[in-house]
């Protein structure tokens, strides 16, 4: 497994300057902000996006699904939930495919302790694939993300979508123009991208055209088989908050 970390002042810089080019793009999006939302106060609203493309069979969807529940599980996650200034985040799993298709299959749920955590693993472990399978629009899953944190019912101190992959976009809009509108908003988008013989420099492909916003960083498994310690690093790294290595 190794760690692709994106400098965050260039990142930021660039977002800034490309924001005000499209600012038309930025203003068609809703304009409440989760942080004024009513409901409950949290570390983190967390989007957990995972790649239910052609290229993903169903033992590689069950293995993400499956090393998330395991993740969910670990003394070491649930230590920094507990350890945030408030002590809890939400988390949302979303599906998603081509343009057509993206879908809840976890709501979102506060996790709070050990007992929340574990619930919430059982729900991931026993969650099916029920999305079709269609191409890859990486694009739409992170606008489909973006509007489920606008939807959040809690009032979030950071906001980030964690993008699980295995290609690039092949449906849908640029994911430039998708990434700079999240960042704006000061939203974090972070990948967790396993390459395949077709994109061996798929980490590449997503720091230049995914990542973006505060502190965003690209991680990789080299096989669907790594997934589970990958996004168990990821998610520690995404709970502890900004800046943590």
């Amino acid at each position: 497994m190794r760690l692709i970390t994106v400098q965050p002042a260039r990142r930021l810089v660039q977002a800034g300057l490309l924001a005000i080019l499209a600012i038309g793009l930025i203003l068609a999006w809703p304009a409440r902000s989760i942080s004024n939302a009513q409901g409950t106060s949290v570390d983190l609203a967390l989007v957990l996006a995972i790649d239910c493309s052609y290229s993903v069979d169903d033992r590689e969807f069950r293995l993400q699904m499956d090393g998330m529940a395991a993740a969910f599980r670990t003394p070491e996650v649930q230590r920094a939930i507990a350890d945030g200034q408030i002590g809890r985040i939400a988390v949302t799993v979303a599906l998603w495919s081509s343009h057509k298709f993206q879908k809840v299959s976890v709501p979102w749920t506060i996790i709070a302790g050990p007992a929340d955590a574990e619930r919430f693993a059982r729900v991931i472990e026993t969650a099916p694939r029920s999305i079709p399978v269609a191409g890859t629009s990486v694009s739409e899953a992170m606008r489909f993300s973006g509007r489920l944190l606008q939807a959040a019912p809690v009032n979030a101190t950071r906001l980030v979508i964690d993008i699980s992959a295995d290609g690039r976009n092949n449906s849908g809009m640029a994911p430039p123009l998708v990434r700079d509108q999240l960042a704006a908003k000061g939203i974090t988008i972070n990948a967790l991208v396993v390459p395949s013989q077709e994109w061996t420099v798929l980490d590449k492909w997503f720091e230049r055209n995914v990542a973006g916003g505060p502190f965003h960083f690209v991680l990789v498994a080299d096989t669907y088989d790594d997934y589970a310690e990958a996004i168990y690093r990821k998610l520690l790294r995404e709970i502890t908050g900004p800046g943590i290595s």
